[in-house]
C-alpha cells in the first residue's frame, strides 16, 4: 500500500483539503508546509524565528529553512509509517533534499500524485475563495502570477517523478467527493 505520498497541483486544486482525506483513508499524517511553519512560529522556534524574519519582509523561507522545518516533521513518531506531503517539495532543489532526506532513514517516497485541473478553472476557484473569505489581495492578475510562478517552478517537479515511474495524475475537476475517489484508487490497491 502507497503510504509515502507528495501531493502536486496548482494552488485553488483542492490539494489541502484531499490531503486530510487521503491522510485518514491511509492512517498516516497529512503535512503541509503551511501548518509546519504556523506551528514553528507559534513555538517560537530557532526555524520558526528565522522565518519569520523573512516572511515579515514578505520573503520567500529560503529552501534551507524549509528543509529543515520538513526534515524535523518527518521525524516526528506520527509520521514514522507514512505522510501526505502537501506543498512540499516545490522545486527542484527541494526533490533532491526530500531524496537525500528519506534516503538517509533508508526509505523511499511510493507516489506522487499530481491534481490536475485547468488554469481557467483554477482562478474561477480562487476568485470564488477570495470573495467568500474577504481576501482583497487574491485579484485576477494575482492568481495568474501564482499560477506562472507554479509552472515554472514546480510543474517541473511532476517530470521527475514521472521518469522515475512514481507519478499519478488525478482529475482535479468535479465534486470534492469524486476528487477524493478518484485519488484513493491512485493510492491504494484494489480490493478483492
Amino acid at each position: 500500500m502507497t503510504k509515502r505520498v507528495v501531493l502536486l497541483g496548482p494552488p485553488g486544486s483542492g490539494k489541502g483539503t484531499q490531503a486530510v482525506g487521503l491522510a485518514q483513508a491511509l492512517g498516516v499524517p497529512a503535512i503541509s508546509t503551511g501548518a509546519i511553519f504556523r506551528d514553528n512560529l507559534a513555538r517560537h522556534t530557532p526555524l520558526g524565528e528565522k522565518a519569520e524574519a523573512y516572511m515579515a519582509s514578505g520573503h520567500l523561507v529560503p529552501d534551507e529553512i524549509t528543509n529543515a522545518m520538513v526534515a524535523d516533521r518527518l521525524s516526528q513518531p506520527d509520521a514514522a509509517n507514512g505522510f501526505i506531503l502537501d506543498g512540499y517539495p516545490r522545486t527542484l532543489e527541494q526533490v533532491t533534499e526530500l531524496d537525500a532526506l528519506l534516503q538517509t532513514r533508508g526509505i523511499e517516497l511510493d507516489l506522487a500524485v499530481e491534481l490536475t485541473l485547468d488554469h481557467g478553472r483554477v482562478v474561477e476557484r480562487l476568485l470564488h475563495r477570495a470573495e467568500i473569505e474577504g481576501r482583497a489581495d487574491d485579484t485576477e492578475p494575482v492568481i495568474r502570477e501564482r499560477l506562472a510562478v507554479y509552472r515554472k517552478a514546480t510543474e517541473p517537479i511532476a517530470a521527475v517523478y514521472a521518469d522515475r515511474g512514481k507519478l499519478a495524475s488525478v482529475d482535479g475537476h468535479g465534486a470534492v467527493e469524486d476528487v477524493a475517489g478518484r485519488l484513493r484508487n491512485a493510492c491504494l490497491p484494489p480490493s478483492d
